[in-house]
């Protein structure tokens, strides 16, 4: 049996822009994909903590440093411009494999600079 485990996740990031005219994605700054271990094309689940909204989209990337994060497409009117997000990506492991999963884990300050990884 497989489980799927939390593996990476970007921890109250603020959305910089919203941008319904794209075909769909989030674009985040390559600096924070690489903190949190996030490839080019993964798919992700977004949560919106002023709104609740959850929706699953994939990554594109981001000017590094930039501290961009724009929700692109169809999901960009689920989103206001400066609400605070989590970006959660997923993995699959086999059950005996559960245990030893440690998942990436960044929290960001409000302008999406890296603060720490629990």
């Amino acid at each position: 049996m497989l489980l799927k485990m939390l593996r990476a996740k970007l921890h109250r990031a603020t959305i910089t822009d919203a941008c319904v005219d794209y075909v769909g994605s989030v674009t985040i700054d390559r600096a924070l994909m690489e903190a949190a271990d996030l490839k080019a094309g993964e798919c992700v689940l977004v949560a919106d903590l002023a709104n609740g909204e959850r929706f699953e989209t994939y990554v594109m990337e981001g000017a590094p440093g930039s501290g961009t994060i724009c929700i692109n497409g169809a999901a960009a009117r689920l989103v206001d411009v400066g609400d605070q997000v989590i970006i959660m990506a997923f993995g699959y492991v086999p059950i005996e494999q559960a245990e030893a999963v440690k998942p990436r884990i960044v929290l960001v300050d409000g302008t999406n600079r890296p603060l720490s990884r629990p």
